[in-house]
């Protein structure tokens, strides 16, 4: 790891945006594709799962399959993005046999990281208790996000559900797949770039990262990070796999791919990080 003083390192590390030029095609495109999935597919969009203004999930329900559902967290450094993006996601999923859920939450600066953490604990509650009116298996709930979405999604399975609430089963989630993933996010305190949206100090940081945690189950974590990712992206990979080594399932390699590319591999049938997520739920028997 470098000096935690040289900030100009991390702002160059964690800034994906400016590593991959043409990111904004990758946002445009999803855009479109989630219109047109939203338009086409059975979805109930914008259940509540709490009282704040982002507290909203889109569900797409499966109308095959075991009962299984994916609760997607997006991306976008805890401040930009909109579960409104990620809809494309459910054509993979629906025709598979998962149900799928993804959950917004309200953003940086208006909010704290560890109030996005609650919230997605408020989220993850809310599914395994409603799961049933939609035609899914609320014993069958798994959990993946993407970039800030895949440090939401190993917060969650550290999660002491019993604790939060006594109707939830110790192992809520019964595995999590984390794509370029944050577990350790004091050097973003030194990121100028994003910290002034965070507002992270050392402690604030260490206390939200799940790489300090114990996972609170034996389910399986799946990790994947782009071949073609910054060498922090791939650190904090390889961080969590060595801290968690008895949960990290697997690792998935995506050669070539860039931090916007790998995500684009979770929503197609072929890919290997596709192929990842169903043995994470168990549907590749």
């Amino acid at each position: 790891m470098a000096d935690l003083r040289d900030s100009g390192f991390y702002n160059r590390e964690y800034n994906a945006r400016a590593m991959v030029p043409d990111h904004a095609r990758y946002f445009e495109r999803w855009s479109q594709l989630s219109a047109r999935a939203r338009g086409t597919m059975t979805c109930y969009l914008d259940r509540e799962y709490g009282p704040a203004p982002g507290e909203r999930l889109d569900f797409f329900p499966a109308r095959k399959g075991d009962g299984s559902v994916l609760m997607f967290i997006h991306g976008g450094y805890w401040r930009s993005l909109d579960k409104a993006d990620f809809s494309w996601l459910a054509p993979a999923f629906i025709d598979a046999g998962v149900s799928l859920a993804v959950v917004n939450y309200d953003l940086c600066p208006k909010v704290t990281v560890e109030e996005i953490v609650r919230q997605m604990l408020r989220a993850s509650s809310w599914l395994y208790l409603h799961a049933e009116e939609y035609g899914a298996d609320c014993d069958r709930l798994h959990v993946a996000g993407h970039s800030a979405g895949g440090h939401l999604t190993a917060m969650m399975m550290c999660a002491l559900w019993p604790v939060l609430d006594a109707r939830l089963p110790r192992d809520l989630f019964k595995g999590g797949l984390a794509i370029s993933g944050l577990y350790d996010l004091r050097p973003l305190v030194m990121a100028d770039f994003l910290n002034v949206d965070l507002r992270l100090d050392e402690a604030a940081a260490l206390k939200v990262s799940p790489a300090f945690m114990p996972p609170a189950t034996r389910a399986p974590i799946v990790t994947c990070v782009g071949g073609a990712e910054s060498s922090e992206f791939k650190r904090q990979n390889a961080f969590l796999a060595e801290r968690w080594r008895s949960a990290v399932a697997a690792d998935v390699a995506m050669p070539g791919h860039n931090h916007f590319s790998v995500m684009d591999e979770l929503g197609n049938h072929s890919s290997a990080l596709f192929a990842g997520a169903r043995r994470m739920m168990k549907l590749d028997r």
